[in-house]
C-alpha cells in the first residue's frame, strides 16, 4: 500500500469519527430523519444506475 492510500483511509476513519460524534449528540428524529432521507437518495442512485447501465451494455 502506498502512503497516499494509507493517509486516505486514515482521514476517511477521521471523518467517519466526526460525524458519528455528531449524530451522537443530535435528537434522535433529526438523525432518523436524515437517515431516511440519505436512504431514499441511495436508493434513487441505485435504480437509476442499474438503468444506465442495462442500456449501456451489449449482452
Amino acid at each position: 500500500m502506498g502512503a497516499v492510500t494509507v493517509l486516505f483511509i486514515v482521514a476517511a476513519l477521521l471523518l467517519l469519527g466526526v460525524v458519528l460524534g455528531t449524530v451522537a449528540h443530535a435528537p434522535l428524529t433529526f438523525s432518523v430523519a436524515v437517515g431516511a432521507v440519505i436512504a431514499v437518495w441511495l436508493g434513487i442512485f441505485a435504480l437509476r444506475e442499474r438503468g444506465r447501465r442495462r442500456h449501456t451494455q451489449a449482452h
